[in-house]
């Protein structure tokens, strides 16, 4: 089957939705996901957006780009940032507008908290820049943006694996889905097309991310010739749920909560002096690792305490009732009367597809654009994050660049948007064969075996804390789970509905750039931002100033590097 729009969007979370709703004031936008819209993973971000608003203290758009550039360990590109922070504060204007039921300050404007790395002054102490709906941020931009999308005439396809893009002599051309409830494939046929498929927390055991979140945008580059950048920098956010990993909000601290020791001590004095609990996400999550592995954890377990009984019952179920909920049904923590107990876990990935600052798909990962190709939020990597992500940074990234991107291909369109460009059939037939292949090889490997080795281990050798030795085990290990799963079988020989065949196919795209993030790792000696090698534990900015671009060629990846896009801020010593 053949389907025809001018616009194809792969995703439906709020970078996917925010082009979409762009995009369809003009044409006809197509949005396929492999999940219904609400319920894609951008509904479980909890603490705010940033915008350096000042509705609560003041607050200074510039003070915001500093933050970003000095969070970011001096990665991004600080073209990106500003582009970030100037339109901060139009975006989250346009969402209320929208519908977002903000919390608000007494006066009736949006009300902001403190987040880790926001500070006034450059600096100087956290400031007041999350702009919030209580918990459940994430949440309330996802429904009202799909609500605005329907109200649209926007078009979903949902529970559609997408298995490979179309690309012939540089164009897109469109995409080749496996319709999961129908059971067949289906080929979309379009003038442009934004990837806006999340991340890949799920390359690790203990996450924050949904099961969803298996970086399949990034395999299916892969596999087309494209490049992806910076994959070595992985965030691990300091408070998911003990033994579960599910996220407890920065914005929790933000709300004055403490991280306590087995010696009931507040230990980020030592890391942090001056913001604390509120330091970048990073620093604070190699802090926790580092009590926990002096033997400070908890009774000597693997995690320690977030404390926030001190905030009291009402501001508890007033700003935090999602976080609050989780504790008690899942861990049975009363977080009015118990401290949590939290640890670090797998959370956001900086890297992604490289894309111009109006989110354009770079062939080369410098400046050769795909025609008609886009790419938006996590999965894309243009850089505004760098080595590190400030939280609140990510559901603004989503909004902006989702926007712009929806923007980009309005103006593309009219001037090149009369006809759509031939399907490669050559290319459709290749994508079908092989996931035919997966569902029809009689190997003795099971998918479920093999990505839990995969978690596992990538969760004790390419987490907080790297070196060269664990690094050069897991490189080992990745290319022999890649050598395991072609002789994978599935017990669903069907089409319908088929899960072992969706599985199948996201442990694929897993291990294709999983050894992407290892082997980037295991490059970079230096230590910055997510990315600290005990080998290596100073940042190198002679030598590794600079972003990473990894290709796949005739089965082998290829390494290559670009420079930081430097405008303002210089960079210096992280001190906080």
């Amino acid at each position: 089957m053949i389907i025809k729009h001018d616009v194809v969007i792969v995703g439906a979370g709020l970078a996917g939705l925010r082009a979409a709703l762009e995009a369809s004031r003009y044409y006809d936008v197509a949005v396929v996901s492999k999940v219904f819209p609400t319920r894609s993973h951008s509904g479980a971000a909890q603490g705010g957006i940033a915008a350096a608003m000042g509705n609560v203290e003041e607050d200074h758009i510039d003070w915001h780009f500093f933050d970003t550039v000095k969070g970011s360990d001096y990665l991004a590109d600080q073209n990106a940032a500003e582009v970030l922070v100037n339109d901060a504060i139009p975006a989250v204007y346009e969402l209320e507008h929208m519908g977002v039921p903000f919390s608000r300050t007494p006066e009736g404007k949006i009300n902001q908290r403190k987040f880790g790395g926001h500070t006034r002054n450059y600096g100087e102490a956290p400031v007041l820049r999350a702009c919030f709906a209580a918990d459940r941020t994430g949440h309330v931009l996802l429904h009202t943006l799909y609500d605005q999308c329907v109200k649209n005439n926007v078009r979903f396809y949902s529970e559609f694996f997408v298995t490979d893009i179309l690309i012939k002599e540089n164009i897109i051309r469109g995409l080749v889905a496996y319709d999961m409830i129908g059971g067949e494939f289906t080929t979309f046929h379009c003038k442009a097309m934004v990837f806006a498929t999340g991340g890949y927390g799920r390359t690790y055991k203990i996450t924050s991310n949904a099961h969803a979140n298996t970086g399949d945008g990034l395999g299916i580059l892969l596999r087309a010739g494209l490049p992806l950048e910076d994959m070595e920098f992985v965030q691990f956010h300091p408070t998911g749920l003990y033994r579960y990993g599910i996220l407890l909000t920065e914005g929790a601290r933000g709300e004055g909560a403490y991280l306590i020791n087995n010696e009931g001590k507040r230990f980020m004095e030592k890391y942090a002096p001056k913001l604390m609990e509120l330091a970048p996400r990073d620093m604070t999550s190699r802090s926790i690792q580092t009590e926990i592995n002096e033997g400070f954890g908890i009774n000597g377990e693997d995690y320690v305490y977030l404390d926030l009984r001190h905030l009291g019952e009402k501001k508890i179920n007033e700003r935090l009732p999602e976080i609050t909920g989780f504790c008690r049904k899942i861990a049975g923590v009363d977080p009015v009367k118990e401290p949590i107990p939290i640890q670090p876990t797998a959370h956001y990935s900086m890297g992604g597809i490289p894309v111009t600052i109006d989110s354009e798909v770079l062939a080369d990962g410098k400046s050769q654009k795909v025609e008609g190709f886009y790419a938006a939020g996590e999965c894309a990597c243009v850089s505004v994050h760098g080595a590190n992500r400030l939280g609140t940074n990510s559901q603004l990234e989503t909004v902006v660049f989702g926007r712009r991107a929806g923007k980009a291909i309005v103006e593309f369109l009219k001037e090149n948007g009369t006809e759509k460009a031939d399907l490669p059939e050559d290319q459709i037939k290749t994508s079908i064969d092989r996931v035919e292949g997966i569902k029809n090889n009689k190997g003795d490997e099971k998918v479920g075996v093999i990505r839990h080795e995969l978690q596992e281990t990538m969760m004790r050798k390419v987490g907080i804390f790297r070196d060269e030795q664990k690094l050069k085990e897991m490189l080992k290990k990745v290319r022999e789970l890649e050598e395991r799963a072609e002789h994978l079988q599935i017990d669903d020989k069907g089409m319908k509905f088929n899960t072992d065949l969706t599985e199948a196919l996201e442990l694929d795209n897993l291990l294709h750039f999983a050894e992407i993030i290892v082997s980037g790792a295991l490059n970079r000696q230096e230590s910055r931002g997510s990315q600290y090698r005990t080998d290596y534990p100073k940042r190198d900015d002679v030598n590794w100033l600079k972003h990473t671009l990894a290709f796949k060629k005739e089965g082998e990846f290829i390494f290559d590097y670009k420079p930081v896009v430097i405008t303002k801020f210089q960079p210096k010593e992280r001190k906080y």
